[in-house]
């Protein structure tokens, strides 16, 4: 075994779950054989991932797609040809074994996306669902796009750090300088790497490379294909190479480029609220099952209408089960009908900042008594009849005294919190916290 052969089996085994599985089948003489014929001729015949960029207010893009296992391929194999990575694959199929699929069987392929809620300019990058998103420029007398391409991203403690930059410069072919934390990593395990790796397949920045303003972060094609769509990188972004050579020649330098972290998306499509779920970053420290605020703060941010609770049922229940495919969770009664479905007036003269919402009542129960410590007005409810419990601080009479008293429990508690006008909530159901 060589020793960059050596350094991506030994990299792949420091991982996420999913890739740690992948892992497992490289130690399985069956399952290994078919893993090497992967990486020896993985389709490149992938479906090209751009699609007519809808209007502002709409968020939905691509559609729901199925297909059938033929013999010898595994979900890394299909999931290629639609540009979805490998973990996407898997999220979207739960129960089906992603080397070994059953021939015949019906797949899906998740490529209906909710956009990222962020300026539809340049590159858009969302971590926790290792995905890529390009706005390119309007070209005068057609309609804008958006392009759209899976990633492999830095393994848990080596992800790109979230923020605004962008592209700095531009490299075919490029040399890799090996970090000298990867070569000392590697040498006290015996194994010596160069200083510098030329360009050709045992280079892992593959074909093409675009250096961010960050530190040391590439967008960068790889000679280790089957690796996209996993947590298995050092914090660079990997990219199929068909997918780079397609996205490369489009992006100029000094695009934009923000890194994102929203496991949680919500958007409109033809008058229906949709909710897309993915794995947070284990960074985070939080799961559906231990705080809901994170998803709670994605549908309020970008939906300004009151859902009723079998919509909040159902975007609880999409984000227990991460499949990261889009679903439609409310649909507004017309004016008439209820006033529940009306927008919220601009002008809202009561507000309520929101500490969190909690599965666990336990929790809600400590947070509750911590605002209560502090002499703050604290109002406990029921979100919705999944029993999850949110509490909240106010009402306050102006959005600038809510603001104050926020970045008080900040300072003092250290909870992160989130500005809502009190109208959006019903808070006649209170949980059992006494």
């Amino acid at each position: 075994m060589t020793a960059f052969s050596s350094f991506f089996f030994k990299s792949t085994i420091r991982i996420e779950p999913m890739t740690v599985r992948f892992a497992h089948y490289l130690f399985f003489p069956r399952r290994r054989c078919a893993i090497l014929l992967l990486a020896a001729g993985l389709s490149a015949g992938a479906q090209a991932a751009v699609y007519p960029l809808p209007p502002e207010g709409d968020a939905l893009i691509g559609k729901i797609q199925e297909t059938q296992v033929r013999a010898g391929e595994t979900l890394l194999d299909i999931g290629r040809r639609y540009s979805v990575g490998i973990d996407e694959m898997t999220n979207a199929n739960p129960g089906i074994d992603p080397w070994l699929p059953p021939v015949g069987h019906n797949v899906v392929v998740p490529t209906l996306y909710v956009l990222p809620n962020a300026p539809r300019v340049g590159i858009v990058v969302n971590l926790p669902e290792l995905r890529l998103y390009y706005y390119p420029p309007a070209k005068p007398g057609e309609r804008r796009v958006v392009m759209t391409y899976p990633l492999g991203i830095g393994s848990e403690g080596r992800a790109i750090p979230y923020g605004s930059t962008k592209i700095i410069e531009k490299k075919v072919d490029p040399v890799w300088t090996v970090p000298e934390s990867i070569r000392a990593e590697h040498a006290a395990e015996g194994e010596f790497l160069p200083k510098l790796v030329p360009p050709g397949p045992d280079n892992p920045l593959g074909k093409y490379a675009l250096r961010l303003g960050f530190n040391s972060f590439l967008i960068h094609s790889t000679n280790r294909p089957f690796s996209v769509g996993m947590r298995i990188s050092h914090g660079c972004l990997r990219m199929f190479p068909e997918n780079i050579e397609e996205f490369y020649p489009q992006v100029a330098l000094g695009t934009p480029v923000r890194i994102l972290d929203q496991p949680y998306k919500a958007g409109w499509h033809q008058g229906a609220v949709y909710f897309e779920a993915h794995p947070p970053m284990a960074e985070a420290g939080h799961t559906p099952t231990t705080n809901l605020t994170p998803m709670v703060a994605a549908i309020t941010s970008t939906v300004e209408v009151k859902l009723d609770d079998r919509a909040w049922q159902l975007a609880v229940q999409l984000a227990s089960k991460r499949a990261g495919i889009p679903a439609k969770i409310f649909v507004p009664a017309p004016p008439a009908a209820t006033a529940q479905a009306m927008p919220l007036q601009a002008q809202d003269p009561a507000w309520m900042v929101q500490v969190g919402v909690f599965r666990d009542i336990g929790k809600a129960k400590q947070v509750t008594q911590l605002m209560r410590r502090m002499e703050l007005p604290v109002l406990a409810n029921s979100r919705d009849g999944a029993g999850s419990c949110q509490v909240l601080v106010g009402p306050f009479p102006s959005r600038e005294e809510a603001m104050m008293t926020g970045q008080r429990i900040y300072k003092n508690a250290g909870l992160e919190n989130l500005l809502v006008p009190a109208a959006r909530f019903d808070t006649t159901t209170a949980c059992a916290l006494n």
